[in-house]
C-alpha cells in the first residue's frame, strides 16, 4: 500500500480502501487521542458537567445547570460538556455568560448530535469513539457535575466512580444535583449493592454527593480544593 494512500485515508478518516481496515483503525483512533490531547492540554481546571440532551430551556434543572457553570467560571473553573443541547447547552451558555472557558466534546451520532452555540470556536472537538471522548472528559476534569439524565449520563458517572474507586485516577468531586431525581438509585445502592450484596463498601458512598442547588454544587468543589492541590488525574 502507498504512504499516499495511508496518508489520505488518515486525513480523511476514511478507511473503505484501507487493507487491514480493522488494525488501520488504530490510527483514527489514535488521531482522536492526539486532536483531543493537543487542544485540551493548556485549559486549565475545569469541570465536566453532564445530563439529558433532551431537557428544554424551560426546564428547571436546563437554569440550574447554567447557574452552576456561571457560578464555577467565576471561582475560576472552565465548563466541559458533551457539546450537544438541552444541559450540555445550559452549562456552556453559563460558561459563556461568566467569560470563562467553554468546552464542547461534541459526539457524532446516527441522529446528528450538533454543537451548541455556547462553545468557545477553540475548543471544540468531534469525536468518533465514546471511549476517547470519555477520556477527556476525566483527564481534564478536576469534578463532575452530574443533572439528570439518560443512559448516556448514567454512563459517564459510573465511568469516573469506577476509576475513582478503583484507584486508576486521583478521587475529584462528584456531584449530583437533583435529589428526586437520584434518589432512587441511591436508595437502591445503599440497599442493594452495599447491605444486600456487599458489593460496594461503606467508604464508596462518599466517592459522590447529592446536592439540590447550584451554590451546594459550586460549594463542594471549592471546599474540596481548598485542602487538596488541583493536579492532573492521570
Amino acid at each position: 500500500m502507498s504512504e499516499e494512500k495511508i496518508r489520505k485515508a488518515f486525513a480523511d478518516k476514511d478507511w473503505s480502501e484501507v487493507k487491514g481496515a480493522n488494525s488501520w483503525q488504530l490510527f483514527k483512533i489514535m488521531a482522536e487521542f492526539v486532536e483531543g490531547f493537543e487542544k485540551l492540554t493548556k485549559i486549565g481546571p475545569c469541570v465536566s458537567i453532564f445530563g439529558s440532551a433532551r431537557t428544554k430551556p424551560d426546564n428547571n434543572y436546563y437554569k440550574m445547570a447554567e447557574e452552576i457553570a456561571y457560578k464555577l467560571t467565576q471561582e475560576g473553573y472552565g465548563i466541559i460538556t458533551g457539546g450537544g443541547p438541552g444541559i450540555m447547552e445550559a452549562a456552556n451558555k453559563g460558561a459563556k455568560r461568566g467569560n470563562g472557558k467553554s468546552v464542547g466534546l461534541n459526539i457524532e451520532l446516527p441522529f446528528e448530535q450538533k454543537g451548541n452555540d455556547y462553545i468557545d470556536s477553540d475548543k471544540f472537538l468531534n469525536f468518533d469513539y465514546f471511549f476517547v471522548r470519555k477520556v477527556m472528559f476525566i483527564k481534564y476534569a478536576q469534578g463532575f457535575v452530574v443533572l439528570p439524565g439518560g443512559f448516556g449520563t448514567l454512563d459517564e458517572l459510573f465511568e469516573a466512580l469506577t476509576l475513582i474507586q478503583t484507584k486508576k485516577i486521583g478521587a475529584f468531586p462528584i456531584i449530583l444535583v437533583g435529589k428526586d431525581y437520584w434518589e432512587g438509585l441511591v436508595d437502591w445502592i445503599k440497599k442493594t449493592l452495599l447491605e444486600d450484596g456487599k458489593f460496594v463498601s461503606p467508604e464508596d458512598m462518599f466517592l459522590f454527593k447529592v446536592v439540590d442547588s447550584p451554590d451546594e454544587a459550586v460549594n463542594t468543589i471549592v471546599e474540596f480544593y481548598s485542602k487538596y492541590l488541583l493536579k492532573p488525574n492521570f
